[in-house]
């Protein structure tokens, strides 16, 4: 059975087929998929329970800031789109509960506007709230995982949940509490108190990535995560020494601008963004004896 006759019934599920989902990710990879875009909580709660009961998997598709989609895919890809009313935003909370949908974007405009302290640490991050959660996304200025209180999912049978965070929930780069197949869709977080230069900070944060990294390019963001054993290890600084800056292959390119950003600069695909990793990869491990992890969804 397909999955547009499993969904045909379900309220707020658009399902639209072979679907050209090349601008559904920030490095505008080359793909085509079944996409599935859910736009309430009980659409959800019946989508996925009807994938599980027909043993179909998905995927999540945030704002595909941090995944490398493939050319074609045998399962779906599930987009949120709850609605947000911005009014929400409008007034200083101790407590924000938010859609997984919302941009950081949007997050970040009410940090400025209001000088929310923890907030920075999301700067300039093209995701949603749920992807940043899912990937614990973070900056210099700190991760998100520490503003986390609470997050809302839905199993893959279809049953709501909800996990408290603690000290575990969240490591370098990852969450560490998701069960396989479940999918956020609200978030409660909080700020650290109101500091007004945490306005300027933002602001002069966002002015140094706009000098340093390629931001107007196609790019995933940071490609590979610094190394686990030392921190201080920066993928990008290792990248720049070996020279490989500008290195391109098959319209995919290591940013001139930034050694950990890779740039599409024609109509790459998946394998030509995996076979530059898997290059870089080697020559890491042969030049440093150093294997660094991709921080971008393979």
């Amino acid at each position: 059975m397909n999955v547009e006759n499993i969904i045909k019934d379900i309220e707020g599920v658009v399902f639209e087929a072979n679907k050209d989902l090349t601008k559904f990710s920030t490095m505008r990879l080359k793909s085509v998929g079944d996409l599935l875009t859910v736009g309430s909580i009980s659409g959800l709660k019946l989508c996925l329970k009807a994938l599980a009961e027909n043993s179909i998997e998905y995927r999540v598709l945030g704002m595909g800031a941090n995944q490398l989609l493939t050319e074609t895919s045998n399962i779906p890809y599930i987009k949120l789109a709850l609605p947000f009313d911005k009014s929400y935003l409008s007034e200083v909370r101790d407590t924000y509960l938010l859609p997984a949908s919302v941009t950081l974007s949007i997050l970040s405009s009410h940090a400025v506007r209001n000088g929310l302290r923890g907030w920075e640490a999301f700067t300039g991050i093209p995701a949603t709230l749920g992807g940043a959660i899912f990937m614990n996304a973070g900056t210099n200025l700190g991760e998100i995982g520490p503003l986390v209180t609470r997050v809302f999912t839905i199993t893959k049978e279809g049953e709501e949940k909800i996990h408290t965070m603690n000290e575990d929930s969240f490591s370098y780069r990852k969450q560490n509490f998701l069960e396989n197949g479940e999918f956020i869709y609200q978030v409660e977080m909080k700020h650290l108190g109101i500091d007004p230069s945490v306005s300027k900070q933002i602001k002069e944060y966002l002015e140094l990535r706009n000098r340093t990294q390629p931001l107007k390019e196609w790019t995933c963001g940071c490609v590979f995560k610094n190394s686990k054993h030392k921190r201080t290890c920066l993928a990008g600084k290792f990248i720049d020494i070996m020279g490989l800056k500008g290195l391109t292959y098959n319209g995919m390119r290591i940013s001139p601008k930034h050694a950990n950003f890779m740039e599409n600069t024609d109509s790459s695909s998946h394998k030509d963004v995996v076979a530059l990793i898997n290059i870089i990869k080697d020559e890491l491990l042969l030049q440093y004896g150093v294997e660094f992890e991709t921080e971008v969804k393979l």
